[in-house]
């Protein structure tokens, strides 16, 4: 398997977070963080989607590359496609990081588990999940959950995914992780498809994929990465790096 492209899709407009990937993380702002962290990883190229250039400027300063995209674009994966397509040198059977750019305490492990269900030529796209440890976390809507059935050692296929505490019953839920990793051809007909009706009513776009009879593949990882997506989930960051010294 080749060399993945990790694109980073960020955009400012956030109504719980205004100016989300510009918050300022022990004086950094966070989409630098992700940035940086997606760097070290060295797993590939690393590339900004960005809808403008307030955050542009920021990752050019970094020492970064950003791509401007149109800010009207839906989704981060339409904002990855537009980048793909002024990127004439990667090839058809390119590997796509979807990295999303709040996460700021994202490590390598996470990114390089995204990858390793492409190894199996069957599956479509690549994530992860981790074991929730907190009963909390079971029937949070915002915690989004994975059943899955195993097909080996820390690995599983995708049955559904939601917002509810899936499956009934069962011993161990598992927190899905916001990271995909797209065969760039899987990307390009999952942005074909019209949103589907549990799409539509979980607000889950990897549901789209699924409900066309794509294959998506779970890596299991020790831990989940912190997501921000509200004050708190920022404070909550800001002192967990500085308990980390990172």
């Amino acid at each position: 398997m080749s060399q993945p492209l990790i694109v980073i899709p960020a955009r400012l407009a956030s109504t719980r977070l205004p100016n989300k990937p510009l918050a300022l993380i022990n004086g950094k702002p966070m989409i630098v963080h992700v940035w940086e962290r997606a760097i070290k990883a060295d797993i590939g190229e690393v590339v900004v989607a960005c809808c403008g250039p307030e955050i542009a400027n920021v990752i050019t300063e970094a020492g970064g590359k950003a791509y401007i995209t149109d800010p009207d674009l839906p989704s981060g994966s339409d904002r990855i496609k537009a980048v793909l397509d002024n990127m004439p040198h990667i090839k058809e059977d390119a590997i796509i990081l979807n990295l999303q750019g709040d996460l700021p305490t994202i490590s390598a492990e996470a990114m390089t588990a995204a990858l390793e269900p492409l190894k199996n030529p069957k599956v479509d796209i690549g994530t992860v999940a981790t074991i929730i440890k907190d009963p909390a976390q079971i029937d949070n809507p915002n915690v989004v959950k994975v059943a899955m059935t195993p097909v080996g050692d820390g690995m599983g296929r995708a049955l559904y995914f939601s917002r509810a505490s899936i499956p009934y019953g069962a011993s161990e839920y598992y927190h899905h992780i916001g990271l995909y990793a797209y065969r760039r051809v899987a990307l390009e007909t999952f942005l074909l498809l019209p949103a589907s009706p549990l799409e539509k009513i979980e607000k889950l776009e990897q549901l789209r994929a699924l409900e066309a009879g794509m294959r998506i593949d779970v890596r299991l990882v020790a831990e989940a990465p912190h997501t921000v997506d509200t004050p708190e989930d920022l404070e909550a960051v800001v002192r967990y790096l500085e308990g980390v010294g990172r």
